[in-house]
Order: structure tokens, then C-alpha cells, then sequence
């Protein structure tokens, strides 16, 4: 089970994230109309940036990219860490803190959001500034900590609005009330691992086998979930 893991996590995990954004495509004409076109539109930015990011791995693997390896390796881009910072921790919290604003219908909350999306980018920013070689050497877990901070929050006032207004009455047939709630699961799963990342290392498998299980069910989880919620969900409820 442990080698399936480390051969197949990549391959699990991409069929997924590929399987919910054909649904999404299958969909559009269902949610053309509303804001989840925009979420369709990030799911299939999702795969792209998965196959983007992989790019340290093909060139390890042939030996016909050896001159691009050693090219990545003398401007320190050899490792993907530097990739994923900027496209998915910085970039997934931007993408659903304005997706979950634009949700918000009440001024306040709407402000709340805007200023901590501001917050998160700048003091990110600053951070990568102050610790650039932390930028190209590994995932951060403040910043990691942060951007979750900032999704959950902006998921967090958008039900809040649901719950004292006739929309929760509509719950069920809601996409975004089972994004935010799927949402809500996965950052609770995962976020706790960016403390221990110092772990994530051959000098000690157990622990990046666990990580791998971890990660690979809440990304099933979730992606398939997604899926789920695509083809059940009536988009009249999302306008």
C-alpha cells in the first residue's frame, strides 16, 4: 500500500481534480448565469497549475531536459515550492475570498472580506520579501495558516448572511452551500500538516506516507464531491 501510495498519489489525486472540472465544463450551460461559472473557470485553472507544477519531476525523469534541470537548479527554481505558493496558497485564498465577497450581499461583511484579502496579500508579500530564500526552499506555515484564515473567514460571514436570511431555506439544492461546507472539511484536514512539514522528508516515511493518505482522501473527497454537488445542484438557488 505504502509503494502504490508514492507511485500513484499524483496520478490519484490529478484524475480527480480532472474528473471535476470536465463535470464543471458539462455543466457551464447550467451555471452560466451565476457566480459558480467562475468556479468552474477555477477548477480548470486547478489542473493546469497541477500539471505546471509537476515540471521538476519531468525533468528529473528525462534525460534529454538534463540542460533545463541544471538551467532551474543554478536560478534556484529546480524545486516547485516558489509555483504553489504564488498559484495556489496566494491564489486559492484570493480566488475564494472574492468568489465568497461576491456571495455576501450585506456592505459590512463585504468590507470585512476586502480588508482581510488586502492584509493577507500584503503581509505575504512582506513576508517573501524579508525571507526570500524561504520563497524557493519550502512551504510556509504562517502563510499557509494565513490564507486559510482568510477563506474561512470570508466562508464564514457568507453562511452566517445565509443563516439569517430565507436563503437557508434553499440549502439543499445549493452549489455554494456544499462548496463552502466541503471547503470548511479539507482546510480542517490538511491545514494542520503545514506545522509539520520539517517531517516531510525521506529520512522518515512513515510520516510522508501519512501525509499522502491524508491529503489523497481529502482531495478525493473533495474534488469528487464537487462533482456531486455539479450535476444535483439547480442553479436557480445561486442567483
Amino acid at each position: 500500500m505504502d509503494e502504490f501510495l508514492k507511485q500513484n498519489y499524483s496520478l490519484l489525486t490529478y484524475s480527480v481534480e480532472i474528473i471535476a472540472a470536465l463535470t464543471g465544463l458539462i455543466c457551464y450551460k447550467k451555471y452560466k448565469h451565476t457566480n459558480v461559472k467562475y468556479f468552474i473557470w477555477f477548477l480548470i485553472y486547478v489542473v493546469f497549475i497541477e500539471l505546471i507544477g509537476s515540471y521538476p519531476i519531468l525533468v528529473r525523469k528525462y534525460d534529454c531536459l538534463n540542460d533545463i534541470e541544471i538551467f532551474l537548479k543554478e536560478i534556484h527554481l529546480d524545486r516547485n515550492y516558489w509555483f504553489f505558493t504564488i498559484f495556489w496558497i496566494v491564489g486559492s485564498a484570493l480566488f475564494y475570498g472574492l468568489y465568497f465577497r461576491a456571495l455576501i450581499k450585506k456592505k459590512t461583511f463585504k468590507r470585512v472580506v476586502k480588508y482581510a484579502i488586502i492584509l493577507f496579500l500584503t503581509t505575504s508579500v512582506i513576508y517573501y520579501i524579508i525571507n526570500w530564500k524561504l520563497f524557493f526552499a519550502g512551504r510556509n506555515g504562517i502563510i499557509d495558516v494565513l490564507g486559510v484564515m482568510t477563506i474561512l473567514l470570508a466562508i464564514g460571514l457568507y453562511l452566517i448572511e445565509m443563516l439569517l436570511s430565507d436563503r437557508i431555506l434553499r440549502f439543499k439544492k445549493s452549489i455554494n452551500f456544499y462548496i463552502s461546507g466541503i471547503l470548511i472539511i479539507w482546510y480542517l484536514i490538511v491545514t494542520p500538516l503545514s506545522f509539520y512539514n520539517v517531517y516531510f522528508s525521506s529520512a522518515d516515511w512513515n510520516f510522508v506516507i501519512l501525509k499522502y493518505q491524508i491529503f489523497l482522501f481529502a482531495n478525493v473527497f473533495m474534488y469528487l464531491t464537487f462533482t456531486f454537488a455539479l450535476i444535483y445542484c439547480k442553479p436557480k438557488y445561486d442567483k
